[in-house]
């Protein structure tokens, strides 16, 4: 396992913890190999029960680390790192919670959607800024978004991928409690201690009655964002935008038609 993915279990609670301070937690291919091993191994231990995902104090994660993305998926999306990794957060038959504070940007929203419980700290920042970075989005959320909170929301935080805070997070239905920032993962491991305590079988029947709905359309809705993603990140449109990240100004797509 990488050190900037690190493991922890208490008792049946498997903790995966992403763990890249100084560059506020920003995914690499390698890293996102590293979530699919630690959520397979969750899922194979018979002894585990819950899985909680979280970061470090003050950041989830910012996200795809551009310059790893620069160059695209290493082959057919859902066999890369990125691709294992959210599929089997989807099909994931156990309980997964999250711990959030902090920024919580693109993958670090998106991922959240497949989460049975997440605990947000008042000091989080969601954004989902694919648009903003000439991508397209990701993680099923094309299809569970609008499905949740209506098209016309969906598409204010996709298209225009602003920052939102934890209070509308709440009132929009994303996250389940917004906590002290310094209580946020104190509280997931209680709700995961809780879930552990439950019949195990009716727990996962529940989870899965609770997917049945959308199984096949998430299935098809992440595939089709996975191509277009790789191939918007070898779009002109994205080479502009990580060039004004790098850059540190204001991309200009002015030009492009």
């Amino acid at each position: 396992m990488s050190d900037l993915i690190v493991t922890e279990k208490l008792h049946q609670l498997l903790i995966v913890r992403i763990n890249r301070p100084t560059r506020k937690n920003a995914l690499t291919h390698d890293m996102y190999a590293a979530l699919g091993d630690a959520l397979q191994a969750g899922h194979d231990d018979d002894d585990v029960r819950c899985i909680l995902f979280t970061g470090t104090h003050d950041c989830f994660t910012a996200g795809n680390d551009l310059s790893d993305f620069a160059e695209g998926l290493p082959g057919d999306f859902q066999t890369t790192p990125v691709g294992r990794f959210l599929f089997g957060l989807a099909n994931a038959n156990k309980p997964v919670v999250a711990a959030v504070n902090g920024p919580a940007v693109g993958i670090g929203t998106t991922m959240l959607l497949h989460c049975d419980l997440v605990f947000a700290g008042s000091n989080t920042r969601f954004q989902m800024p694919f648009a903003n970075l000439g991508l397209c989005p990701e993680g099923g959320s094309s299809l569970l978004l609008p499905t949740w909170l209506g098209r016309v929301r969906a598409a204010e935080l996709l298209m225009l991928g602003g920052t939102f805070k934890a209070e509308e997070a709440l009132g929009l239905g994303l996250i389940n409690r917004i906590c002290d920032p310094a209580e946020t993962e104190t509280m997931a491991v209680a709700a995961c201690n809780q879930l552990a305590a439950q019949p195990p079988a009716a727990i996962r029947a529940t989870k899965e009655l609770l997917n049945r709905p959308n199984q096949e359309a998430l299935k098809a809705a992440m595939l089709a964002e996975g191509e277009l993603f790789g191939e918007r990140l070898q779009s002109p449109e994205a080479a502009e935008a990580f060039r004004a990240f790098a850059e540190k100004r204001k991309p200009d797509f002015s030009s492009f038609k």
